[in-house]
């Protein structure tokens, strides 16, 4: 926490060598300032190609049901199930 004149900086709690789970590193980072932290950050490089976009599409509630049912069968999930089809339509 910043200094401020005539206050004294409070002690923070360390920072963990390593965190049981995901859920406790949440749980540290829920109740900690990553600011105060910030002797142990590093700067990274890092690319990102996004190349995929998801588009929502309503469809009928039978007729998700029917498609989940039949994709179910088949061991894959609707929206697999969806792609394939349409790719088959498009081509």
């Amino acid at each position: 926490m910043a200094r401020e004149k005539g206050k004294t900086k409070q002690r923070r709690e360390p920072l963990p060598e390593e965190f049981a789970s995901l859920e406790a590193a949440a749980e540290f980072w829920d109740m900690h300032d990553s600011a105060d932290y910030e002797e142990h950050m590093q700067d990274v490089d890092c690319t990102m190609r996004i190349k995929k976009r998801t588009y929502m599409i309503s469809l009928d509630s039978e007729l998700y049901r029917k498609l989940r049912a039949i994709a179910k069968k088949r061991g894959v999930q609707a929206e697999t199930l969806v792609n394939l089809w349409l790719q088959e339509k498009a081509s």
